[in-house]
């Protein structure tokens, strides 16, 4: 049997290893669809069918409330780090305090980060964070700006952006990268993400796929990839 899953970007790199493993042990086939959060959300709002979804806690309540999850259904699978990381044998800049990450902004060249307008939770942080420091038009012109996490990291590896700033996990998930660290405490940003079964779901294989995610060998993965 097939199930599709509906996943945010900031787990795509465990749930990417771990769903073929699944696969072999059940002979469940996964369909896996990776985007962002605000966009999953609105495409599953919408009326497209998914198995299971996974997207940042705060979403998956409000799905919760609306009636379009399995009730009881929600696993929680890790939390995501907001960071910096540069390509490999780039220098890399100091961030451990808020003055070093407003002089890395003023100095780096480009920056690749989401596009807000795209419901990157990582790039809706980055814009009102910016905003807040005063730096929003200093820096807009410097921005790359991405759909995704994973599109973000591709810009570090091609050369078209100096610094990315998303979720430290999408960086580990894209070999030649190399995550220089979390934003200062400060201004630290960390989101949770939770797994849930859509309301019209074939649920066993789905519960099944849930609780191989959230198997104590599985979280170990979530961890090899910055996910606590």
């Amino acid at each position: 049997m097939k199930i599709k899953v509906m996943s945010a970007g900031a787990v795509e790199g465990p749930v990417s290893e771990l769903a073929p493993e699944f696969a072999r042990a059940t002979g469940h086939e996964v369909e896996l669809a990776f985007s962002t959060v605000g966009a999953l959300r609105d495409r599953f709002a919408g009326g497209e069918k998914t198995d299971v979804i996974i997207l940042s806690v705060p979403a998956i309540e409000a799905l919760e409330k609306e009636g379009r999850l399995l009730a009881g259904s929600r696993a929680d699978l890790g939390r995501a780090t907001c960071g910096v990381a540069v390509r490999d044998g780039m220098m890399m800049p100091n961030i451990a305090s808020v003055e070093g990450f407003k002089r890395m902004l003023h100095n780096a060249g480009s920056i690749a980060a989401n596009d807000p307008a795209h419901g990157g939770s990582s790039g809706i942080y980055l814009a009102d964070l910016l905003r807040r420091m005063g730096l929003y038009d200093e820096v807009k012109p410097k921005l790359v700006l991405c759909k995704t996490g994973r599109e973000c990291a591709i810009a570090l590896l091609r050369g078209q952006a100096e610094i990315g700033i998303t979720f430290t996990s999408e960086f580990i998930a894209v070999p030649g990268t190399r995550v220089v660290g979390p934003l200062p405490q400060e201004i630290a940003y960390v989101n949770g993400y939770a797994g849930a079964i859509g309301k019209d779901a074939v649920a066993e294989p789905a519960r099944a796929f849930l609780a191989f995610l959230t198997s104590a060998a599985s979280r170990e993965r979530f961890k090899s990839f910055g996910l606590e």
